[in-house]
């Protein structure tokens, strides 16, 4: 297995709910932390939402691996931001046996 090549920062949020006092909430989002990555584009569909145009891209992101519990191992629902960008984490595996590295399988949304 090749050592993947981390050359990208991206920063780790998970979201934050707070009540809105309507039995609703708001949903804002909490940077964890910095994370070197390599980002690999899978596939990418379009599709329409309420009339508009959206393009979803599938990203395999590789970062360095962190134990269960830690506030740095990225989770299903949490995201990576890159300046504008956001990548929504689907899904998380260890890449190799030692768990020296994770593999995040991630979408971009995008509307056209």
């Amino acid at each position: 297995m090749n050592t993947p090549h981390l050359n990208r920062k991206l920063v780790l949020e998970a979201p934050v709910r707070s009540a809105d006092g309507a039995g609703g909430y708001s949903e804002t989002w909490a940077a964890l932390g910095s994370l070197w990555a390599e980002v690999t584009a899978r596939s990418g569909t379009e599709r329409a939402v309420g009339g508009a145009s959206v393009s979803r891209v599938g990203y395999r992101i590789v970062v360095r691996g962190a134990p269960e519990g830690s506030s740095m191992r990225p989770a299903p629902d949490q995201r990576f931001r890159e300046g504008a960008r956001r990548f929504v984490i689907r899904a998380v595996a260890e890449r190799d046996g030692r768990g020296y590295y994770l593999t995040c399988f991630a979408d971009e949304e995008v509307a056209a």
